[in-house]
């Protein structure tokens, strides 16, 4: 699992990232596809591994998700401290039910399909058209 603590520098989280999901897309290409990063999403819950050890329970948290070439960061905050968790595309599984579930390598984090999340809608529908053309998947196309 790669979640890195973020709320100060972190060497291993910044060649992590490059290594993994590559380096920023570029002021143009952010601007051709209409951003790259999300808006606020709710959590509803966080994975044993995930949850930060601090969390308090009574506090909303929101996650933020920020595309990269080949995967994607999502970026969460509790009590004053910021995590990372790095996710290449060929690992992310999304489940879109009840909740919109973000897996990789047993872990997950639901977001709440809330207002937060139909804000959100078309950059969601973006980073899974991204995850599949990483993925070249046309072979399944009959």
């Amino acid at each position: 699992m790669m979640l890195f603590d973020t709320t100060d520098k972190n060497k291993d989280y910044l060649k992590e990232k490059k290594d993994t999901v590559g380096k920023a897309f570029s002021f143009v290409d952010k601007i051709k596809m209409g951003g790259v990063s999300s808006g606020k999403l709710e959590v509803e819950e966080f994975s044993a591994k995930l949850q930060p050890k601090d969390l308090l329970p009574s506090a909303v948290n929101y996650a933020t998700i920020v595309l990269k070439p080949n995967g994607v960061i999502v970026h969460f905050r509790n009590e004053g401290k910021r995590y990372s968790w790095i996710i290449p595309y060929y690992r992310l599984v999304i489940y879109n039910t009840r909740t919109f579930t973000i897996h990789a390598n047993g872990h997950f984090i639901k977001l709440k399909r809330n207002k937060n999340f139909q804000d959100n809608k078309k950059f969601l529908d973006k980073m899974i058209d991204l995850k599949n053309d990483s993925l070249n998947l046309e072979y399944y196309d009959g």
